[in-house]
């Protein structure tokens, strides 16, 4: 069973996992300063990883998901998307954001099916803030997609 817990305190985030879905350590470094990070374990092994910031007084933000290669497809990525969501309930707030690459097209099509909506495209977002050209799926990566779930 899947067990989603907060990071302790002074113990190192899961900075291997957290670049298999943001490739910049320096942006993953900056947003963990001012974010919660969880954990998703199973049986003991640390699988997946939720980064969440508070956008404003009532949104709350998906900064990083995450979910070791080796387990993803079995329900692990929407589980944790699940407890964000509940977590966003919890918490007061009225919309829940995640964004994602134009070229992510397994990601996407998960937060779509999660009932998360295309709100709006930062065009050339990658081009502009990652030294490196991505490329997933065949797809260089250029634009930015923002996707929300509101009202929860």
């Amino acid at each position: 069973m899947l067990e989603i817990i907060e990071l302790p305190d002074k113990v190192d985030p899961p900075y291997k996992l957290l670049l298999s879905a943001d490739p910049s350590y320096l942006l993953i470094k900056e947003y963990l300063a001012k974010d919660r990070c969880f954990i998703a374990r199973l049986n003991d092994l640390s699988i997946g990883a939720l980064v969440i910031i508070q956008q404003s007084h009532t949104e709350l933000e998906i900064k990083n998901i995450a979910v070791e290669e080796k387990y993803q497809g079995r329900s692990y990525g929407k589980q944790l998307l699940q407890f964000a969501t509940d977590f966003s309930k919890k918490s007061g707030n009225k919309k829940l954001t995640i964004c994602t690459g134009n070229s992510s097209i397994n990601q996407l099509a998960l937060y779509q099916k999660m009932e998360f909506e295309i709100e709006r495209i930062d065009k050339d977002f990658f081009l502009k803030n990652y030294s490196n050209t991505i490329f997933e799926n065949g797809i260089q990566c250029k634009h930015l997609l923002i996707l929300s779930l509101e009202p929860i």
